[in-house]
């Protein structure tokens, strides 16, 4: 889309941060071993969309703004003001004050991480209506402190930033704002003037970063380290056996034989899971001497492997499965594996993949004796477990 505007962002990095604790605002904490007010501003610089970005900061945090901002293509911070609001009319003045924009974002640093899609959709808004904002559902159920009825949570939604403006007409709004009023955020300012204001959808991680707590999560999730597990099972072809294979039943003459369903598949995911989180095998979690796995679904196993990755902090990122047997033919039911598998595990199927080979008619899978399947698991998991050495 053609995007004739020139567009500047501001970022409001003025506050103190008292709730967040610690010795410098938190905009000045580090996480994932960088500036929090450092991965605000390079969401907007790397925008090809934003000209220029200007930073706003406290009357005596010049210093701390030149550390945590290096040699970044910054406009040079402004002061800011005893409130949000006065913060940002001086960023506005700066931005005006080049000629260089008549668009705006208006960014809090406290949201560190914003995603160019909704830069996007924000800038794409704006040629309907002087401003727009991104918004997320409220998803939990909402009670009224005071005990009157609570509001119906399918009417409301939660804002977030950044909020794009026409330059123009937010510098106006400001100026018309009463100085005896609370604004709780620029588009409460627009609308009062009169200024319409789209609703764009905005992301989890856009979340605001407030308290020491908020900041000790984001620091986990910014120091993830990747593991790779893999996995290995083979099972034998018998006559009046159901094959289970990918998780799916697969018409077919014979069956896999096993303690359980013998879905060569899932145990080869599970046990691929299960070594990337260095937690041994299939066996030791559902040992085949334990009766109540006897004839059990495989899918149990699989999501037992997930569950202890998300109880560990960790996501999985990517599954590949590699069946080995000349029969039956895995292509006609691949799809139906890969979306069985994404729904196991609630995951896109872009994540997982699929594969099957023949050994050539070699050896036992290549007599038809039985099948194998390899499997390798990808993991994001948070850098500071610590090894059970």
């Amino acid at each position: 889309m053609t995007r004739p505007h020139r567009i500047a962002a501001l970022v409001v990095a003025a506050g103190t941060g008292v709730r967040a604790g610690g010795d410098v605002p938190k905009q000045y904490r580090r996480i994932g071993g960088k500036a929090v007010i450092a991965y605000a501003v390079d969401a907007m610089t790397s925008h090809p969309a934003i000209q220029l970005v200007q930073p706003v900061i406290g009357p005596d945090q010049q210093e701390l703004a030149a550390a945590a901002l290096g040699n970044r293509d910054v406009m040079t911070p402004v002061a800011g003001g005893a409130t949000r609001r006065d913060s940002v009319i001086a960023g506005l003045r700066a931005i005006a004050a080049t000629g260089l924009a008549d668009h705006v974002l208006i960014h809090d640093a406290a949201r560190p991480f914003c995603p160019p899609s909704v830069i996007d959709r924000l800038i794409d808004a704006l040629g309907e209506a002087p401003g727009a904002i991104p918004v997320l559902p409220v998803v939990d159920t909402l009670v009224a402190l005071d005990g009157s009825e609570a509001p119906d949570r399918t009417t409301l939604g939660r804002v977030q930033t950044p909020q794009a403006f026409r330059l123009a007409d937010i510098q106006a709004a400001h100026a018309a704002w009463s100085s005896d009023q609370t604004a709780t955020d620029d588009a409460t300012v627009l609308r009062a003037a009169g200024g319409a204001v789209a609703l764009v959808e905005g992301d989890p991680r856009l979340e605001k970063l407030t308290t020491a707590g908020d900041l000790a999560a984001a620091d986990r999730r910014l120091r993830m380290r990747t593991a790779v597990g893999t996995g290995f099972d083979v099972h034998r072809l018998e006559e009046g056996e159901e094959l289970w294979l990918g998780g799916i039943l697969i018409p077919h003459h014979q069956g896999l034989s096993g303690h359980s369903d013998a879905d060569v598949g899932l145990h080869a995911l599970t046990d691929a899971i299960l070594g990337a989180l260095g937690e041994g095998d299939i066996g030791l979690h559902f040992p085949p001497s334990d009766m109540r796995w006897r004839g059990a679904r495989s899918d149990q196993f699989l999501q037992h492997a997930a569950a202890m990755v998300s109880a560990a902090g960790g996501r999985i990122e990517h599954l590949d499965l590699t069946l080995i047997c000349e029969a039956p033919k895995i292509g006609p039911h691949r799809a139906a594996m890969r979306t069985a598998i994404a729904q196991m595990l609630s995951l896109s199927e872009r994540r997982i993949s699929i594969k099957a080979t023949t050994t050539e008619r070699l050896g036992f899978a290549g007599r038809g004796e039985g099948i194998a399947a390899q499997a390798a698991a990808t993991l994001s998991l948070p850098d500071d477990l610590e090894d059970s050495a």
